[in-house]
């Protein structure tokens, strides 16, 4: 027998209960689209949190004070390792950087005139803060190194304060505004950024660092800073760089390779330990996908047992008309497999569309893994052989005889 006619015939079997044939590649659609919507999802996870850390600036060295005695437990004291002194120290002594910066930030009201803006982000920062981050002025200027010198109660707006502030940008500058209980002058507005991971850099306020700890004295903590960030010109001399910095702070500190007093990282090394967190939550995701296949495929061989058990008439005759054990087993291993193809291109289809759908209308960011359409669509095709091919065999091996007697 041809493999046409018995495709026709595997066929013909599926449609004579359309409903059955249904509802058994339910599990199959539901596995694959879940393959692909989890994959999306871990995807999307990465994507997002690579992009809140790449949102911190180019090529960031991040340098921050360790703990002394205590950890971070009770007792726990800062080591007197990085000043805001060293900020001016790496600014003059180490090469291939495009800027340094510090920053501190807390959360005050912002006043002009009539207009009240509450729970505004305020960063006391330094004049390195623009390059480091690779963030523009729309108009103005940025803090300047007289401002953190004397210091200066001068204020850089983000672009959405500044418009709610004042409505026209440009007419902001030079205007007061009360951050706090303080009054400050305007002195530039930055352009437009937006939201980048989960920081909306348009309604923040910039003020020199030292200022900042007028509303919290605490966190600038006299001339001691927690971190300090470097924006290195190019990737290729990050480590070179990080050289430099570390020599340059045990020399100024007075410590040692074995305990320095401070650490060094960078953005990649950040989104590496990152991707460790998010590896084992794809492992966890693509062991719910693959029960729910296996579920599927489950759903599969029990209903083309039944089936086997419903034709055992038919599969007699057949037998009796000519057909060998291996033409039987062929059939209803493409009944199942035509079971599994055409739940898995159902459910590429749902698992592509529900990727987009969860991305445009919720809250969780996905991306579509263009990799996960043929896995998906690959592990339905073996979902479908190895579990309909015990009932293909149980088939096969039917003895005509006794089949034909069977009512």
């Amino acid at each position: 027998m041809n493999s046409r006619r018995t495709f026709r015939m595997a066929w013909e079997g599926l449609t004579l209960n359309k409903v059955r044939s249904f509802l058994t590649t339910l599990g199959i659609i539901i596995g694959v689209a879940a393959v692909i919507i989890m994959m999306s999802v871990s995807a999307g996870a990465e994507a997002e949190i690579a992009e809140q850390i790449n949102s911190l600036g180019p090529n960031l060295i991040m340098v921050m004070q360790s703990m002394g005695r205590g950890g971070f437990g009770p007792g726990a004291r800062p080591v007197e390792s990085l000043s805001y002194d060293d900020i001016a120290a790496i600014a003059a002594g180490v090469t291939g950087i495009n800027g340094v910066s510090a920053e501190q930030s807390t959360t005050q009201n912002v006043k002009a005139d009539d207009v009240t803006i509450e729970d505004v982000s305020v960063i006391g920062t330094t004049s390195g803060f623009p390059a480091v981050r690779d963030y523009d002025l729309a108009v103005g200027r940025f803090l300047t190194d007289e401002d953190d010198a004397r210091p200066n109660k001068v204020v850089v707006l983000g672009s959405e304060i500044a418009a709610q502030l004042f409505g026209d940008v440009e007419a902001s500058i030079g205007e007061k505004v009360t951050i706090g209980s303080y009054k400050f002058t305007v002195v530039g507005v930055m352009a437009d950024k937006g939201v980048v991971g989960t920081t909306d850099y348009d309604t923040r306020v910039y003020i020199p660092l030292p200022v900042i700890s007028k509303f919290s004295p605490m966190r600038f903590g006299g001339v001691r800073v927690q971190m300090l960030y470097v924006s290195a010109q190019n990737r290729e001399n990050v480590s070179d760089v990080m050289t430099q910095i570390g020599n340059l702070l045990m020399q100024r500190h007075g410590t040692t390779a074995d305990s320095p007093g401070f650490s060094l990282m960078t953005q990649d090394s950040i989104i590496n330990a990152q991707a460790s967190t998010t590896e084992a939550f794809r492992s966890l995701l693509a062991w719910v996908a693959g029960v729910s296949l296996i579920v599927g495929g489950i759903g599969i061989m029990n209903i083309m047992l039944v089936s086997v058990t419903e034709r055992t008439r038919e599969i007699g005759l057949r037998q009796a008309l000519g057909a060998r054990p291996r033409d039987v087993r062929l059939q209803f291993l493409l009944e199942a497999l035509v079971l599994s193809l055409l739940g898995g291109l159902v459910g590429v289809i749902i698992g592509v569309a529900g990727t987009y759908a969860f991305n445009a209308l919720g809250t969780l960011r996905t991306s579509l893994v263009p990799a996960s359409i043929p896995l998906a669509f690959a592990a339905s095709a073996v979902v479908g052989v190895f579990f309909g091919y015990f009932p293909a065999s149980k088939a096969s091996q039917l003895d005509p005889i006794e089949a034909l007697r069977r009512e």
